[in-house]
């Protein structure tokens, strides 16, 4: 599942052809992915302009002239790709249609923005602007962790007494938006804080220096393009590189990368989802 590096990197690759463009016309070629699509929803974007793109969680937020925000959630194998950009940016000529383009906006400008989805994980809804944060996918969801609002009193203050291990905690969107497995771990990793710590048992002065860490694991990977472990694809088709640089994901039985370690990575499994960590590192 793409995580918020992966969903910024592709709304980074769409914003120079969407951003301020009309949808000359929107293809809409089956009536769902994950659930139904909404009512009409060829007709309600087609002639209007993107007024901005935004991100919020693991979610493209596309304002529309209209009123409407356009939502747009990649799911497992979500793939949004650019093609036909008259600013040169994409080297890509329009392709072929292809089985899973399951929607594609056809923009004024001459480029074509195409949701392909082989899995159908993925999600679109229009929804009122002044009402996106009311919306059932985001009305639940914490602050950003590149924001304001996400800083040491806050981590420190919303761990503080819970039970949960810290991976599951930070894992928890309602605590922290758009994180996810392969971040949390690298995250950990870098802090030297094992997943299986309690999360109340952290002190508070421990906790809050997770901020900066994790938002310097975000920014590395936003620079390198997101990961890219089986699907994902950046707007331009390009992989993300990031996983050349994981010190702990995926390198089970790998030495640790810490100078004077070289003990194993382990791997661990946490509410059904592995943990890779060093046992002699993170404590």
């Amino acid at each position: 599942m793409p995580e918020l590096p992966e969903v910024e990197t592709v709304r980074r690759g769409l914003a120079p052809v969407m951003e301020g463009e009309v949808i000359a016309r929107a293809a809409v070629n089956r009536p769902d992915l994950r659930w139904p699509f909404p009512p009409d929803m060829a007709a309600r974007l087609t002639g209007q302009r993107v007024l901005m793109l935004r991100r919020r969680s693991k979610y493209i937020l596309a304002d529309l002239a209209s009123g409407e925000t356009l939502l747009i959630h990649l799911g497992m194998s979500g793939r949004m790709l650019v093609s036909g950009d008259p600013l040169g940016r994409f080297v890509h000529e329009h392709p072929a249609p292809e089985k899973h383009d399951h929607v594609v906006l056809y923009m004024q400008n001459g480029a074509r923005i195409t949701f392909n989805d082989p899995r159908r994980f993925g999600a679109m809804d229009l929804m009122p602007t002044d009402r996106a944060e009311v919306h059932p996918l985001l009305a639940k969801l914490g602050p950003e962790p590149l924001g304001n609002d996400f800083n040491a009193p806050y981590l420190a203050a919303m761990l503080k007494g819970r039970n949960t291990p810290i991976k599951s905690a930070l894992l928890d969107q309602r605590i922290v938006a758009g994180l996810g497995n392969i971040y949390v771990c690298e995250t950990l990793f870098r802090a030297r804080i094992s997943p299986r710590r309690r999360a109340g048992n952290i002190s508070g002065k421990r906790a809050g220096s997770l901020v900066p860490i994790i938002r310097d694991v975000l920014r590395d990977a936003i620079m390198a393009g997101g990961s890219s472990l089986r699907d994902f694809r950046q707007a331009d088709g390009e992989l993300g590189y990031f996983q050349h640089s994981f010190d702990v994901y995926g390198r089970e039985g790998e030495p640790c990368r810490t100078e004077g370690c070289e003990g194993p990575i382990g791997r661990i499994v946490q509410s059904g989802r592995s943990s890779f960590y060093c046992p002699r590192c993170q404590r």
